[in-house]
């Protein structure tokens, strides 16, 4: 299909949902959808538009041309023939990117998990400062940030952390953070001053809501324990802690945050809920994709994606050779070089393959 034809197909659409909203009243249960429907296409159509517009105003300058012989008039001509040339093959590259399949789940929000990989203590505290990184981004961006659940060292470190980020299109801008990430400093407990390297793992994970994954009752194991500090202590006599086994997939989520076995209940479905959501993604990923080698990221938790070098004050993303030296502003949550760099290099790679 060409793609003044695809445009006349969207502007049509377009304009036939325009003309339901002249009267909501009598949408009803409809309503929300089409004017979902509405905005998502209106910035494609507003493009769509001038694209036309330009052509047009090409193909008329292109037809009187030759017939012209004043020379002034025809170098101005030329100039405004080359102008919109620029203009059409602008637009036609926001066109494409503005047509490319979209992934249903960018404009939800995210849970993100780290946790400490290699490196005992050390990891520890690599990932307790990972997650604060995220925290200040999202603080950056004026999204919530709702701590689900952290387990704590004794040294201040992280064992493991999440949170529930709610706010405009956080799936979209924080998806390829998933991944192994890596640290290379001297710990403070190192009295020799040796670089040591340790690891820890980040899982950006969208929302699911109910509509999105259905589980049945029968494929859950539930058992309830006594919460425990850290060290093993106990912290509380009832028993308020929650284990959530998902029996067809052998997902296991516990949660003991919360002083009430409903609350934690509560935010242990909301976690196994979108585990589920997001191996469903990673399925039609796979199967839409013959090579998974040609994204950016796959989510693989195993992927090394990037490097954080203290001795080097260097921060390194493997999967676009993007290096910068600001290694502390990286860590106090300016993250955008990166995040909108992934997403130009995926938005390449996706245009290549269309």
């Amino acid at each position: 299909m060409s793609i003044l034809k695809k445009l006349d197909d969207i502007i049509a659409k377009f304009n036939n949902l325009e003309q339901k909203l002249i009267n909501p009243s009598s949408l009803g249960d409809q309503l929300a959808t089409i004017s979902k429907d509405h905005s998502e296409l209106m910035p494609i159509v507003q493009l769509a538009n001038n694209y036309k517009k330009f052509n047009k105003e090409l193909e008329d300058i292109n037809e009187i041309l030759p017939s012209i012989n004043e020379q002034d008039m025809k170098e101005m001509m030329n100039i405004e023939q080359e102008e919109l040339k620029n203009k059409i093959s602008q637009l036609e590259h926001d066109l494409k990117i503005a047509l490319l399949p979209k992934d249903e789940a960018d404009k939800k929000n995210a849970i993100i998990e780290v946790r400490a990989g290699t490196g005992g203590e050390e990891a520890a505290l690599f990932a307790a400062k990972l997650f604060n990184m995220y925290h200040k981004y999202c603080e950056k961006k004026g999204w919530k940030f709702e701590i689900i659940t952290i387990s704590e060292t004794g040294l201040g470190g992280f064992k493991d952390a999440s949170a529930l980020i709610s706010g405009n299109n956080v799936f979209a801008n924080l998806k390829f953070e998933s991944g192994g990430h890596r640290v290379q400093r001297v710990p403070e407990t190192e009295s020799q001053g040796r670089v040591h390297t340790s690891a820890a793992t980040v899982a950006v994970l969208p929302e699911a809501e109910e509509i999105d994954i259905k589980i049945e009752d029968k494929d859950l194991r539930i058992d309830v324990f006594r919460s425990s500090g850290p060290g093993g202590q106990s912290v509380n006599t009832t028993d308020s802690a929650v284990r959530i086994t998902h029996i067809p997939t052998g997902i296991v989520v516990s949660m003991q945050d919360e002083k009430s076995q409903i609350k934690n209940k509560e935010k242990a479905m909301k976690v196994l809920r979108s585990r589920l959501y997001d191996n469903k993604r990673e399925q039609v990923e796979k199967e839409r994709a013959s090579d998974r080698k040609g994204q950016v990221g796959s989510g693989d938790r195993s992927e090394r994606i990037r490097t954080y070098n203290f001795p080097q004050n260097r921060v390194t993303d493997h999967r676009i050779n993007l290096t910068t030296y600001n290694i502390e502003d990286v860590i106090m949550g300016n993250l955008d070089e990166f995040i909108e760099s992934l997403q130009a290099e995926d938005q390449a790679i996706k245009l290549s393959q269309s």
